[in-house]
C-alpha cells in the first residue's frame, strides 16, 4: 500500500540544517515514523510563518508533502515549546543533550512510540523537576532500556554472583556488572559504588511520574553521569557533543558557589 502523498504527525524537532539560500532540513522524531527528515522551504526568509514552529526541542504538529528526495513541510503548528528550558542555560543544555541522545541513537523509519512518550515527557520534566539533573539520569536510564541497551545490574555477569556489598565494577563492553573477583575478565571497566549501583536499579524500575519527587544525592549523581557516558561513548562509538557543554557549565556554577 503506498503512502499518501500528504499526511500529518506529530514531531519532536531534532536539529536543523541549512539548505541553500532561505530552506532548512529539518530532523525531528516522531512516534509513528520514529526519526525523519523534511524541507522546510523559505523557512529563513523574515516573516516566514513556519520557523517559530521548527526550533530545536519544539514538539509541534507537522503536515507533509511527499517529495522526491526528502518530503517538504508544507504546516507547522506548536503543540509545546517547553518554553522553561529556552529560560534557563543550565535547563537548556541538559534538554540538548536529551536531544542530541535521541538523534544519534534512533534511526530513520523505526517507529517507538513509547520513547517518544518518553522524550516528550522528560523535555518537559527537565523544565520543571527542582533537580533536572536526576531527572536526565533517568531519561539515560529509560532510552537505553526502550531501545535495548539495558545493562544488567542484578549480579555479576561472568560468575553470577550478587553484588558485592564494597564495591563492584562496571564493563561498557560486556554491558552490565562485574565483580571484584571477575573485574580482569574485561579490558576496560569502572568503578561502581554500592550506593550508584543501587541508583541505578531504581532508576530502571522507577515510572516518570515519580521522577520529579527523586533526588539523587550529589556524589552518586556524578558517579552515575560517568558511567552513564562511558557506556553511550562505548555504544555510538563517539562522544556525545553537548556533554562537554554541560559538564563545563556544571564546573562554573561549582566555582561560582564556591566564591
Amino acid at each position: 500500500m503506498r503512502a499518501p502523498r500528504v499526511y500529518k504527525t506529530e514531531a519532536i524537532v531534532l536539529k536543523q540544517s541549512k539548505l541553500g539560500e532561505a530552506d532548512r532540513i529539518i530532523t525531528c522524531y516522531t512516534p509513528y515514523l520514529g526519526k525523519m527528515r523534511g524541507v522546510a522551504k523559505g523557512v529563513r526568509r523574515p516573516g516566514s510563518r513556519l520557523s517559530g514552529h521548527l526550533e530545536p526541542f519544539t514538539h509541534t504538529s507537522l503536515m507533509l508533502a511527499q517529495g522526491q528526495n526528502l518530503d517538504v513541510i508544507t504546516q507547522a503548528q506548536t503543540i509545546e515549546g517547553f518554553w522553561p528550558l529556552r529560560q534557563d542555560l543550565r535547563r537548556m543544555s541538559l534538554a540538548l543533550y536529551a536531544v542530541e541522545l535521541v538523534e544519534r541513537f534512533t534511526s530513520e523509519g523505526l517507529e517507538n512510540p513509547g520513547l517518544f512518550r518518553l522524550f516528550s515527557a522528560m523535555l518537559h520534566l527537565l523544565g520543571q523537576a527542582e533537580d533536572p539533573e536526576s531527572a536526565l539520569r533517568f531519561f539515560e536510564v529509560q532510552l537505553l532500556e526502550r531501545l535495548g541497551y539495558r545493562p544488567h545490574l542484578d549480579s555479576c555477569l561472568r560468575c553470577g554472583r550478587a553484588p558485592a556489598s564494597g564495591g563492584n565494577y562496571f564493563s561498557p563492553s560486556a554491558g552490565g556488572l562485574l565483580c571484584p573477583f571477575c573485574r580482569s575478565e574485561e579490558p576496560i571497566v569502572y568503578p561502581l559504588s554500592v550506593a550508584a549501583l543501587q541508583w541505578l536499579r531504581r532508576l530502571q524500575a522507577v515510572d516518570i511520574a515519580e521522577m520529579d519527587s527523586l533526588k539523587i544525592p550529589q556524589p552518586q549523581l556524578k558517579e552515575l553521569a560517568l558511567r552513564a557516558r562511558e557506556y553511550i561513548r562505548y555504544l555510538l562509538e563517539q562522544e556525545i557533543k553537548s556533554a562537554a557543554f554541560v559538564e563545563m557549565l556544571h564546573q562554573e556554577e561549582g566555582r561560582s558557589r564556591a566564591r
